[in-house]
């Protein structure tokens, strides 16, 4: 049973990834825009099982580091997709007050983001890498919220349609 939900969410989260670095990248939105594969990644996990979602995060982390602007070294955003999926979706399993209701799943799917953001700046600090300074990395942590928080509702509906898809689920959000 794994190996088909393997097989089916492979290419789904691969045409995120090549639809984020080929599209999403190029628009140049203020407030440092979003990324559509980490909202879907976080979705993913917010509706999975734990452990789902830690595979989701590992799947996710090693195409994040693949990418050609990761900032960082190989294996940050592997580490930390695998920790913020994982997270997530143990603090909300169990809960239909979160999984089963959508404002919940943006709360978390916001949240998420704005930790996933956090952890990758304390992280890239203890690492050595370069970031800017104090204004630009508190605008691009606002900017990146919000635009996570307008785009979410209205992708959330075809992400829970691709995981019911996988997982053969009836419950749409």
């Amino acid at each position: 049973m794994l190996t088909r939900q393997i097989s089916l969410s492979a290419p789904i989260f691969l045409f995120i990834f090549v639809l984020q670095e080929a599209v999403v990248n190029q628009f140049k939105l203020p407030g440092g825009g979003f990324s559509l594969f980490v909202i879907f990644a976080l979705v993913w996990a917010v509706i999975s099982t734990p452990e789902i979602a830690a595979l989701t995060g590992f799947g996710a982390g090693i195409l994040m580091d693949m990418s050609g602007g990761a900032g960082g070294p190989v294996g940050q955003w592997t580490l930390i997709m695998i920790i913020i999926c994982y997270g997530v979706s143990y603090l909300g399993y169990g809960d239909g007050n979160i999984n089963g209701n959508p404002i919940g799943v943006v709360f978390f799917v916001v949240v998420a983001n704005l930790a996933t953001s956090f952890l990758f700046l304390s992280s890239s600090a203890l690492l050595g890498v370069t970031t800017g300074s104090f204004g630009q990395i508190l605008l691009t942590l606002l900017g990146n919220s919000l635009w996570t928080l307008v785009l979410t509702p209205i992708v959330l509906p075809v992400f829970s349609f691709m995981h019911n898809f996988v997982f053969e689920t009836r419950s749409v959000l």
